[in-house]
């Protein structure tokens, strides 16, 4: 598990990605290279969204890479553009590189409800997987129980069967009376919950994640 307390009772907080040079000082020290963002963030966080993945996907070594700098028990959460059907065997293969720090897969679709693309993805990718179906159109809405059988879940789904939790906060910003209501909503959840806050050009995010994190203690 990684060094620091944001993993509690199966509840792992984190940010939507890393490698923000606007986060010194404020999060990251004055001093600090780029290159040693990943390995300070992981000392103090268990897990963090991988976005780039959802823009372009990297090489395998890179993912190698990443997984070398970040401790046992890290989790990446990687992007999956759910409109970009093609090539979906060599998106699980190269994030497959991350090995025991791949987390959850969340994949995003923008579009109205596509029963096709729906199945062509949960048929395509290995059911191991851990599938965080984030999905931004109202018609979507009554497929929770279609994710459930297939083993994954709807981002920000607390109400249906789930092997997991999945929550995305991008509507900062957040006061200590909504972080404590949020810990005691993750308190009941007996299921893994993965936490994430958005980025912005402030450390904002990272401040967030470490108080829900010490809430949660």
């Amino acid at each position: 598990m990684a060094k620091g307390t944001a993993t509690v009772k199966r509840v792992s907080v984190g940010t939507s990605g890393w490698s923000y040079p606007s986060w010194r000082p404020g999060f990251y020290p004055s001093g600090l290279e780029p290159s040693a963002f990943l390995g300070y963030y992981a000392e103090r966080f268990p897990t963090v969204e991988l976005n780039t993945t959802g823009y372009r996907l990297p090489a395998e070594e890179q993912f190698e890479r990443w997984a070398e700098q970040v401790p046992d028990g890290f989790e990446f959460a990687p992007k999956l553009p759910g409109d970009r059907l093609r090539g979906l065997g060599e998106f699980e293969a190269r994030v497959r590189a991350l090995g025991d720090r791949l987390g959850p897969v969340r994949i995003s679709l923008k579009k109205a409800r596509d029963e096709g693309a729906l199945e062509l993805l949960l048929g395509s990718l290995d059911p191991s997987l851990r599938l965080a179906f984030d999905l931004d159109h109202p018609s979507w809405n009554g497929v929770e129980p279609r994710l459930a059988e297939a083993g994954a879940v709807r981002v920000n789904d607390f109400d249906h069967p789930a092997p997991f939790r999945y929550l995305r906060l991008r509507d900062p910003p957040y006061d200590d009376e909504a972080l404590r209501l949020l810990a005691t909503t993750l308190r009941t959840v007996s299921e893994p919950a993965y936490v994430y806050f958005r980025h912005e050009d402030e450390p904002s995010a990272p401040a967030y994640a470490a108080r829900l994190a010490g809430l949660l203690r």
